[in-house]
């Protein structure tokens, strides 16, 4: 008999099965209920990393699951392929960013299918087809049409490397998301979408996402930042104009006594023009750009600033007071421009005492005689108003609201909201993206490109500039164009493409229809499919692809192309792979199979034979070369021994610590199985195969070994169902059925009557059924052995049945003094007074007890029964 798995043969037998039998090809049917699931779609980047092997492999388990549950599921897979990383890296490569993106994907189609994963191929989309930005375009249309998009002039985050602007939601703590240089302001026309229109929404939606993980909403709440306060308007001195400052305390309005606005306001230039700070202020400004302008990045900056040459009003004095411009004011916060309140705020008390400014009191506490010129620190606490005209007195609290309403009378202020979120800014200074379709005519400005133009496709055999820079503009059969409304022949179309996550805000659409030609989708399949029902995906994704994705929904549902507003029903982020770093003292980093053991049992470089430290143990990184290659595990163990040890080593929500050890142990257990089904295979004859497996009540069997092996059975049936379906704890799930493949190695085949074998018969089918979402081929190849037909994916998951989950024995724990010194079973229904004497003739027992007689001897009945003997 042949003892050993051979997944080298099994899985690509098994793959060319379902791709034959169209096995995981879906259409809607409204005669089932719909499961979508869907993974993040990955970046083509030329190789699945074991992250990817995890997180497809969580979501291959809930499909399987579910569609032996009898759902109509759909799980397509598809590509992120416009962006700077394939940009990028073909730059890297010294290729072409077509042919780089094309060439990965295939790669990576072949490892996703090697994988076994279920996806319907049909569906598969990529971003950088013209068929799918195609869409883009025209909803870019739209939006600029309502009024949702538009362009402006604006400082934006410039990486010099990527040489592109960043939106602020990629910009991680000053440094590009995608190369880690860091980020500086530039002045741009660039385009935007209006997200904050939607701020309000999106707020209150978070608190009505219960699939979602609180961290996620956490942080979406905090990204898009709603706080009250006050809006109030600073006429400018001379001028028919206002700057206008958001406040959370408005209270201390008649202590402004100068004002400080971000360097990148866009009134800075005109308020300093033609003073004699022009040149100081310019300078200042573009000092400023290459600093990092983040809250976190101020810390490393002194608070400082240049006047501007102008004066504004303050409200509620009309008291002239200078504008500065000042380095410590972010354009991301309010409206880029601060009342400065140096008696209140110790960065305005610093900056007044740096200056020369004047500190006026406003607010004390009670008892308390402030003094602008004396004062060592800023009060920034509530109490007593002072300096503040007719509200003088008035407890501080109280004055926020009186004033703004004083203000309001006159027209200089309100109360609102505001938010930290800030618009979308989607251009793109890069060539490998969606070309942005509108045209400058210099006689009609911006001009939409006629919808029967689109696409505009981007021209995939334009040779990239060195540093990344677009060749679009130096393109003229793409760059010239003719103006749709006048017919000017040297109008311009735009040469900024679109940023990538405008694609991945609504591909999962698209899956619903991947073919359709007439619109984004075809309503009725969205109808049908969306949203969907699972997706999984990092938790890096928050702020950006996550948050986005729910701003584009509101923007369909606005303009009546679907009927809900969230995306994802349910959201999982599956914990990061981690694994020890490993350093030698000459190479540095180095990757598993660089580090060796030596005759000493150390592990030593098998470069230079030196000593090799094992660090700790850190999310997988090429960087820090501890990784591990899928493929060299495929050609090892096989795709299910990959997936098994994946889903067991941790829950998913939790970080995943790589282990060759326990990727061995996954493949011994599926060896195991193996053995274990062969081995019943030939024990039992054709006659129990064909009569089947006994699926009775636990209590219509005579023997006590069947009973409690279909107990077992049954039990572990329910655990499984409920690790899937409730909590996708996988590692649980798969812990149970190694307990019942345990309870069937107990058992001597050779001397099992008939009544034992049907249950042992019993066990192993649903063990197969059980394991087949985990381990597809494997169990694939061992239900075919076992004489069925069609697919195991095309069987009913297992049922369990509730009157087979209880033994009719209970396990009795016995304590002396409280310490655990025994355990039995004993039937369900005996009496205290039986269970006292079973436990007093232990042997165990009588070993503690000795000679003594027990002073009390206490019984608790619960699930399982505990008797203290007291001595």
């Amino acid at each position: 008999m042949e003892q050993r798995y051979h997944p080298e043969l099994v899985e690509p037998k098994w793959q060319a099965y379902w791709k034959k039998n169209q096995v995981f090809k879906v259409t809607e049917d409204s005669s089932k209920e719909k499961y979508y699931l869907l993974e993040m779609f990955p970046y083509p980047s030329g190789k699945i990393h074991i992250g990817h092997v995890r997180n497809y492999t969580i979501g291959d388990v809930v499909v399987r699951y579910k569609r032996m549950k009898g759902f109509n599921v759909i799980h397509p897979m598809g590509w992120d392929a416009f962006g700077m990383p394939a940009e990028n890296a073909a730059i890297d490569n010294n290729t072409h960013p077509a042919a780089w993106t094309y060439d990965n994907i295939r790669a990576m189609r072949e490892q996703l299918k090697r994988m076994g994963f279920s996806y319907d191929w049909d569906r598969e989309i990529a971003t950088c087809r013209p068929e799918y930005y195609k869409w883009e375009q025209w909803l870019f249309l739209k939006m600029l049409e309502k009024g949702m998009a538009y362009r402006k002039e604006s400082y934006v985050n410039w990486c010099e490397k990527c040489q592109t602007v960043l939106a602020n939601e990629q910009v991680e703590q000053d440094k590009c998301w995608r190369c880690s240089q860091t980020v500086h302001q530039k002045k741009l026309w660039q385009w935007f979408f209006k997200i904050t229109d939607y701020a309000r929404d999106l707020l209150v939606h978070c608190d009505e996402l219960p699939g979602w993980p609180d961290k996620v909403t956490v942080m979406q709440k905090n990204w898009i930042g709603r706080s009250v306060g006050s809006e109030l308007k600073f006429k400018i001195d001379g001028r028919n104009d206002d700057i206008t400052v958001f406040t959370t305390r408005p209270d201390t309005v008649f202590g402004a006594t100068f004002m400080c606005i971000a360097p990148e306001h866009p009134m800075v230039e005109s308020l300093s023009k033609g003073t004699s700070k022009e040149a100081e202020v310019a300078a200042f400004v573009q000092k400023v750009s290459s600093q990092e302008r983040s809250a976190e990045g101020l810390e490393k900056y002194e608070k400082e600033g240049v006047f501007t040459g102008a004066f504004c009003i303050n409200p509620a004095t009309l008291e002239k007071i200078p504008v500065y411009t000042a380095n410590f004011v972010l354009m991301g916060y309010g409206t880029g421009a601060i009342m400065s309140v140096p008696a209140g705020d110790q960065r305005d008390f610093d900056f007044a005492r740096k200056y020369g400014l004047e500190i006026r009191v406003v607010v004390q506490p009670e008892g308390e005689n402030f003094d602008g010129n004396t004062m060592k620190e800023a009060y920034t606490g509530e109490g007593l108003m002072v300096n503040s005209g007719e509200f003088n007195g008035l407890d501080s609290k109280k004055a926020m609201d009186a004033i703004t309403g004083w203000l309001e009378k006159k027209g200089r202020g309100k109360k609102t909201v505001s938010y930290r979120l800030r618009d979308w800014g989607i251009s793109r200074q890069r060539y490998w993206g969606a070309p942005i379709p509108v045209i400058h005519c210099p006689d009609c400005g911006v001009v939409p490109v006629p919808e029967a133009d689109l696409p505009i496709k981007l021209p995939e055999d334009a040779n990239l500039l060195e540093k990344g820079g677009s060749p679009l503009p130096g393109l003229d059969y793409f760059a010239k164009a003719t103006c749709p409304e006048c017919g000017r022949k040297d109008a311009k179309r735009d040469t900024d493409t679109m940023d990538t996550f405008v694609e991945s805000s609504w591909y999962y659409l698209r899956y619903c229809s991947p073919r359709y030609d007439g619109g984004m989708f075809d309503p009725e399949a969205v109808k049908y499919w969306a949203p969907v029902d699972q997706y999984i995906g990092g938790v890096e994704h928050a702020v950006l692809h996550l948050l986005y994705s729910r701003y584009f929904m509101r923007v369909l549902n606005t303009l009546g192309m679907i009927d809900f507003k969230e995306p994802f029903t349910r959201l999982l982020t599956q914990g990061m792979v981690c694994k020890e770093t490993m350093t030698c003292p000459e190479h540095g980093y180095l990757y598993p199979e660089e580090a060796v053991r030596n005759d000493e049992g150390k592990l030593s470089c098998t470069r230079c034979k030196s000593h090799v430290e094992v660090g700790r143990v850190i999310k997988m990184s090429k960087s820090k070369k501890n990784v591990v290659d899928p493929n060299e595990l495929l050609e090892k163990y096989g795709a299910d021994v990959t997936r098994l040890f994946s889903l067991f080593a941790a829950p998913p929500e939790r970080d995943l610590e790589w282990s060759e050890d326990g990727v061995e142990g996954s493949n011994r257990f599926v060896n195991r199985v193996f053995r274990l089904a062969l081995e019943c295979m030939e024990k039992f004859n054709n006659t129990m195969f064909a009569t089947g497996a006994f699926t009775g009540s636990a209590f219509e069997l005579e023997s006590a070994k069947a009973k409690e092996l279909y107990i077992k059975a049954n039990q572990t049936i329910k655990k499984v169902t409920d690790d899937i379906d409730k909590s996708f704890h996988f590692n649980t799930a798969i812990s149970a059925v190694m307990e019942l493949v345990n309870a069937l190695y107990a058992i001597d085949l050779d001397s099992a009557d008939d009544e034992l074998k049907k249950v042992i018969l019993f066990s192993l089918e649903n063990i197969i059924l059980l394991l087949s979402p985990i381990l597809p081929h494997f169990c694939e190849e061992l239900f075919e052995k076992l004489g069925k037909k069609g697919s195991i994916l095309e069987q009913p998951w297992p049922e369990y049945r509730e009157d087979c989950l209880e033994t009719d024995e209970v396990l009795v724990v016995v304590q002396v003094n409280g310490k655990l010194r025994s355990k039995f079973t004993i039937g369900a229904q005996t009496n205290e007074a039986k269970i006292k004497e079973t436990a007093l003739a232990d042997k165990k027992i009588k070993k503690h007890i000795g000679d003594k007689d027990p002073k009390k001897v206490i019984i608790i009945r619960k699930k399982q029964t505990l008797v203290n003997i007291v001595v």
